[in-house]
């Protein structure tokens, strides 16, 4: 049946291609109020695909963009049940005059396709329902159930989304969690993520006079804004790198052996690496690798800052208020609300005589790690060969995505995030890309992997 699943494919690559420019020419920017009659066609996009192949499917009102749900019905064998995760929204385009193409007309240039949305997320998704499609029409019936949802607001934060889990936790459930919303791990090696670090996204406020002050007439009377803002950003992290918050590194989990050795024998380049950022030099917590520290390592950077003037020129005021936004990066076992309360409180014993500070939370989400070694995981892996014709090397994350934690809260299922896009398809920025052989490879990797599924009993 694989056979005829997998020929399917090759022998529809051209129209792929094509469906594919269409989905992209779809203007589905979530966070874009304009944009909500296209948001509407792309959940229509992705419904009427599942009916065309004889999926059952419906789109999922909520509050926000639509969710699509769709189910292939029970299989005649059993086996486990997969749902595959997706979105059909897109970030917005930005700067029009950095792109090299318009980025809603796609464009393939040297085996790419170049579209807003091509990598992230609308390419990867694909791949999966042209999978599912080959099944039913070349050999008619899949030999597990496949069920699919594919959200509309994963660009602006899923607000919506846990709602449509819960609501819907009976027809949502699983055995596994199927994502494609991360890279592979180089042109020509897949990748297989099985852990993300969580976040807690800070903004700190320091107030002190009314209004801007002359910093001749007012200096050495008061506690400076800025000074004060500077003296506790530079508390929280000391000269080895460390986090210096009390209690910040207590529930962080030491690497396995096993972790150890496949992050060791990864063939990460870091001159390479640091090219690529245009950095002098690479920095981090001492007495861990670039991997460790991107990966599996807690950090604290700070996101922005603004405070007095800031224009051109010179205006010599101390001013009335500053800010900084600060993220923190958990890992798995590490406990958002302790560390959030811990910040605060490290914030505030920082803070000198002479200010008011407040400290708002404006995001936080644990981490989440999958066990290596489970069926599915198993699975996954001998589908990404199939599929690419290369072992795929299991890696972790730095980004955090918050639904993965909920899935296994509500779902109880582990979630597994098999990688079709390249590292650097700029996904977010200007020419945004996905390669052709990328949608075909995944499209043959899904299919694959359904079968792989299959076997376990």
């Amino acid at each position: 049946m694989i056979e005829k699943t997998i020929a399917h494919i090759e022998a529809n690559k051209e129209a792929s291609v094509d469906r594919l420019k269409d989905f992209l020419r779809i203007e589905s920017i979530s966070t874009d109020p304009d944009c909500k009659p296209a948001m509407k066609r792309g959940a229509e996009w992705v419904h009427n695909l599942f009916l065309d192949c004889g999926i059952e499917s419906e789109i999922v009102e909520t509050p926000g963009h639509a969710s699509v749900l769709a189910d292939t019905g029970p299989a005649e064998n059993g086996g486990p049940t997969i749902l595959f995760y997706g979105h059909y929204d897109v970030q917005p385009t930005g700067d029009l005059s950095l792109w090299d193409s318009p980025p809603f007309e796609p464009t393939i240039r040297d085996g790419a396709i170049f579209a807003r949305g091509s990598a992230d997320d609308k390419g990867q998704i694909l791949a999966h329902m042209l999978a599912v499609e080959a099944w039913r029409k070349a050999v008619g019936k899949l030999p597990i159930r496949v069920k699919f949802l594919v959200e509309g607001e994963e660009e602006i934060g899923s607000a919506n989304l846990e709602k449509v889990v819960r609501d819907h936790k009976d027809r949502l459930s699983c055995d596994y969690v199927a994502l494609s919303d991360t890279p592979k791990f180089d042109m020509a090696t897949p990748a297989i993520t099985y852990g993300t670090k969580g976040m807690i996204y800070k903004e700190i406020i320091v107030s002190g006079a009314k209004q801007n002050l002359h910093s001749g007439s007012f200096g050495g009377t008061l506690t400076n804004p800025g000074n004060a803002l500077a003296q506790i950003i530079a508390s929280l992290r000391d000269g080895d790198n460390r986090v210096t918050i009390p209690g910040f590194y207590d529930d962080v989990l030491p690497l396995t052996d096993e972790e150890k050795e496949k992050m060791q024998a990864l063939p990460f380049d870091e001159a390479a690496y640091m090219k690529g950022m245009a950095v002098p030099s690479l920095e981090g917590e001492k007495g861990y690798s670039t991997l460790e520290r991107r990966w599996t390592r807690p950090t604290l950077d700070v996101n922005g800052l603004l405070g007095g003037f800031t224009g051109t020129g010179s205006s010599t005021v101390i001013p009335a208020t500053a800010m900084a936004k600060v993220s923190m990066r958990i890992v798995p076992n590490q406990d958002a609300q302790k560390i959030s309360k811990a910040f605060d409180n490290a914030v505030l014993a920082a803070a000198p005589k002479g200010i008011r500070i407040e400290i708002l939370t404006h995001a936080m989400c644990g981490a989440y790690v999958s066990p290596l070694g489970t069926p599915g995981m198993n699975a996954a892996a001998k589908a990404m060969e199939a599929g690419f014709g290369k072992a795929p090397y299991f890696i972790r994350e730095g980004g955090t995505l918050p639904i993965l934690p909920m899935f296994k809260e509500v779902l109880g299922a582990e979630s597994l995030m098999m990688g079709l896009c390249m590292p650097n398809c700029n996904a977010h920025g200007p020419n945004e890309f996905f390669h052709v052989s990328d949608l075909h490879n995944g499209a043959r990797a899904s299919a694959h992997f359904i079968n792989e599924l299959a076997q376990v009993r």
